[in-house]
């Protein structure tokens, strides 16, 4: 889906080096119990369109709870990493249900490393067979 590959490219830019640093004093928005639209829409992540815009933050609403809530966990995990933030890599696929992959590369004498975030779902407008 064109629209979310575009909105995860912005997240790839936010989250990922040296402009991570920057976010480590905004990691109070990914508390548990927050909302990852609310944070993306504080953080201004959200495309100015207007159309995606609302496309993106129904999509994150749209999240299972279980998948938001490791989303949100990770990213403030991320973010509160001492002695430094830890870059995240966000990508997405196309599956039948919703699925969260993470995967994590610790820090080497040689490089950093950073954490992995695959996010697989139906296309937006694509309704589950299931759901009412």
């Amino acid at each position: 889906m064109p629209a979310l590959q575009s909105i995860l490219s912005r997240l790839n830019t936010a989250f990922g080096e040296p402009n991570v640093d920057t976010l480590r004093d905004r990691a109070d928005l990914f508390l548990p119990g927050k909302r990852l639209s609310a944070a993306v829409r504080a953080l201004k992540l959200v495309p100015e369109d207007a159309a995606r815009q609302r496309a993106w933050l129904r999509y994150l609403d749209s999240l299972p709870p279980g998948i938001h809530e490791g989303l949100r966990s990770v990213t403030h995990s991320a973010l509160t990493t001492q002695p430094r933030p830890v870059a995240i890599t966000f990508a997405w696929a196309p599956a039948y249900d919703f699925e969260l992959t993470v995967w994590q590369a610790p820090d080497t004498k040689s490089s950093r490393g950073g954490i992995t975030v695959l996010l697989r779902s139906r296309y937006p407008d694509d309704k589950h067979p299931l759901a009412r």
